[in-house]
């Protein structure tokens, strides 16, 4: 039956997340103007994108805004960027998430030579303008269509641009790390781009605070293993310690007497 037919392809998104019509064609044995038909009702239920071939989940507002989360634990973020913009080198290639901590990098990178930035996030193309010269950064924005809950810019346009640019380092943000999960987010538009980043060559650091420890996200970036820092504000539980010790991944923690 249709409303049948309907609710099982909405488990099926709450699940994959994003689905092809020609997937659900083979899976309901049924036309494509059939799930084209279900789709608009999923759509009119304003549970849907609809995107080229198929659908994704609507993402919900529990995603707390910019602006809210930028308040929280503000000065561990500003010391954890503080380390990590001291592993940035003179002429440097370097990409900066979106996020409240890594935003808080640009201040400590303003006495390094002939640095590149690119980034997709607006408040780090504001922080770069506000606080340097025209002639401290070399700054590169990726454009695409704004996300307004992470003030970052997203989208296919974002990846194409990516694919244009070789990085020497890459630092990244994280609504939460696990050793079994991973590194993940809330956001599935922000994740397909944290997932390129992880591809691409380069050094790849993590920067989270304290309170992102053991926290599971809606999606898994990338695990532990891929990264080759992950930097803090405090010592991690030694279940942390051991294993990016085993995995040869540096663990990083921003000395007190920063900032």
């Amino acid at each position: 039956m249709k409303i049948t037919r309907i609710n099982n392809i909405q488990k099926m998104l709450e699940k994959e997340h994003s689905l092809s019509i020609n997937h659900l064609c083979e899976v309901f044995q049924v036309s494509k103007n059939t799930i084209r038909r279900d789709i608009a009702e999923l759509d009119k239920r304003g549970l849907i994108n609809k995107v080229y071939g198929g659908i994704t989940l609507k993402e919900t507002d529990s995603i707390e805004p910019f602006t809210q989360r930028q308040s929280k634990n503000s000065l561990k973020k500003q010391r954890v960027a503080q380390l990590a913009a001291s592993l940035v080198e003179d002429n440097d290639v370097i990409f900066i998430d979106s996020g409240t901590t890594t935003l808080h990098m640009i201040p400590y990178l303003l006495e390094k030579k002939n640095l590149t930035i690119i980034t997709a996030s607006v408040n780090v193309i504001n922080a770069a303008i506000s606080c340097a010269t025209s002639k401290t950064f070399n700054l590169i924005a990726t454009g695409g269509t704004l996300y307004y809950p992470s003030m970052a810019f997203v989208g296919p346009s974002v990846l194409h641009c990516l694919d244009n640019y070789n990085m020497s380092k890459i630092f990244l943000a994280s609504t939460g790390i696990s050793i079994e999960n991973g590194a993940t987010n809330a956001s599935i538009t922000e994740n397909e781009i944290k997932k390129k980043l992880i591809q691409k060559p380069g050094e790849k650091h993590l920067l989270i605070d304290s309170s992102k420890l053991d926290v599971t996200s809606l999606m898994t970036f990338c695990p532990l293993t891929e990264l080759n820092s992950i930097i803090l504000d405090s010592p991690a539980p030694e279940k942390y310690v051991q294993y990016c010790k085993k995995n040869h991944i540096d663990l990083l923690v921003a000395p007190e007497e920063y900032v």
